[in-house]
């Protein structure tokens, strides 16, 4: 998590070039997953929020690599550190026992 502005938009400038200047969010994680860095373009210029979680990590899927693109809500579960790739099952049941 040594990377800066400028080497965070050559990582997302490399892996999606058509979405670097449209707003989204570019997320990246650390190896602990306590720190959390997010680039987006503000349409004067490139912003980076830091977050770090004191006392849990960041959830983060151990099956994906690469871009992972979420929605605005799960975006925003994400930050708060509530795991968004464990959803909650629905329940069915035939019978009450």
């Amino acid at each position: 998590m040594r990377k800066q502005i400028n080497g965070f938009a050559a990582i997302a400038q490399a892996k999606k070039p058509d979405e670097v200047f449209s707003g989204s969010y570019f997320v990246f994680l650390g190896k602990t997953r306590k720190v959390m860095k997010i680039l987006y373009w503000d349409k004067s210029g490139f912003c980076l929020w830091v977050k770090r979680l004191e006392e849990e990590t960041f959830p983060w899927t151990g099956k994906q690599k690469g871009v992972l693109e979420i929605g605005h809500d799960k975006f925003k579960l994400l930050v708060r550190g509530i795991d968004i790739f464990r959803e909650h099952r629905n329940l069915e049941y035939s019978a009450v026992a």
